[in-house]
């Protein structure tokens, strides 16, 4: 199988399955226990936030560790609201947000919180300009994903948060596809919390962290008598939190260099996807978009069938955020940037990472075509079929 849905997940790197495998074995302790068991993994969960601290020029303080992505913005939004004390007010997100963040803002809703989605342009872009109407004396918290997961784009945090902070409105951000692809320095974003997830950076899943702000009177979702800072109760997962750090440190190491060659790998398949006799719909923003997240469109086929038979056929992509596929309703960040339901039926991505090899793409694109050609002659066919009737 050529593995194209690295957004979706990735497979644990050697050296975080390796670390993970040792922290295991040797260093079970529980991080609260006051032996020496216990303190071997509480020397190795406060390396490992002052590693991952690191990479985003975090105090490591200020970095907490969860069991994932959605546990993360879950914590971090509730508890930068509960900062506002028994006030509830007006939140704002976006319709492009993962599925996570969505469902998190209907709970919201629920609990009287009142909601509005700032709109994006045709590239998936936050209207600033409808951002700015859309504040008022009453918002309290704003929560933008830092890039799209289904065609990519990058979200100007800086620019946004600037202007939400000038309002004293807090901002939370999703950069669970942001990191390890481009730059992450919260001393510039002009943000109140981040969420991180592992299994999208080469470690294990089950894990994340968040970044919270300092400056924010942030208080705990579940409150602790003893430590009033305490982000979550329960047991430190020592082992995928380690491997987790593990796997922060390489990719952000090797980050620049391994973007270059993605976006060469893209360009590559692109031109190749452009040769074929099929129409193909690049889905992107002209500039601002990281390069290992690709949306296409072949118009006149279904994203679902195409992706199966894709599967079928040792390719493995998505039709969007691994979280909604499934649903019947057509991809929300299509209809959220304007296509019409049809449009958003046909969208698939593929998503790149280190197993693709520029060797894969002449393979990659035979088989697509093959699909392609099969499934446009069965179409031409049913309609010269159907002209010879009437």
């Amino acid at each position: 199988m050529i593995y194209l849905d690295h957004a979706a997940t990735t497979p644990i790197s050697d050296k975080a399955l390796e670390v993970y495998v040792n922290v295991s074995k040797h260093y079970f302790g529980n991080a609260s226990s006051m032996h020496d068991g216990g303190s071997s993994a509480k020397q190795i969960l406060e390396a490992s936030a002052k590693t991952l601290a690191s990479t985003i020029n975090a105090r490591p303080k200020d970095v907490f560790f969860t069991s994932g992505a959605t546990e993360a913005s879950f914590l971090a939004i509730y508890s930068l609201l509960n900062s506002l004390g028994d006030r509830s007010g007006h939140i704002i997100t976006t319709p492009i947000e993962h599925s996570s963040i969505r469902n998190l803002f209907i709970k919201l809703k629920e609990e009287g919180y009142e909601v509005s989605e700032v709109p994006v342009n045709t590239f998936g872009e936050v209207d600033f300009e409808e951002l700015k109407d859309l504040v008022r004396e009453g918002t309290v918290l704003a929560s933008i994903q830092h890039v799209n997961s289904e065609i990519g784009t990058i979200q100007n945090l800086e620019k946004i948060g600037a202007f939400l902070h000038k309002k004293s409105i807090m901002l939370h951000s999703d950069c669970v596809q942001s990191y390890g692809r481009i730059p992450i320095d919260i001393q510039k974003l002009n943000v109140d919390a981040i969420s991180l997830s592992s299994h999208k950076i080469y470690g294990p899943k089950g894990c994340g962290a968040v970044w919270m702000n300092p400056k924010v009177d942030w208080k705990p979702v579940f409150p602790d008598s003893d430590n009033q800072k305490k982000f979550k109760p329960g047991t430190s997962d020592v082992p995928a939190i380690a491997s987790f750090a593990t796997a922060a440190k390489l990719i952000t190491q090797q980050m620049d260099k391994e973007q270059q060659r993605i976006q060469q790998f893209r360009e590559e398949i692109l031109s190749e996807l452009k040769k074929l006799e099929f129409e193909v719909v690049v889905e992107e923003h002209p500039s601002q978009k990281v390069p290992n997240i690709l949306g296409l469109r072949f118009p006149g086929m279904e994203g679902q069938f195409f992706m199966l038979e894709c599967s079928q056929s040792g390719l493995a992509i998505s039709t969007g955020s691994a979280c909604q596929v499934g649903s019947e309703k057509p991809n929300k960040t299509m209809t959220a940037i304007g296509k019409d339901e049809q449009e958003a039926r046909e969208f698939v991505r593929l998503s790149f990472g280190k197993e693709n090899q520029t060797e894969q793409i002449p393979q990659i694109i035979e088989k697509m075509s093959g699909i392609l050609k099969r499934h446009f002659d069965k179409v031409n066919h049913q309609k010269n079929k159907e002209g010879m009737t009437t």
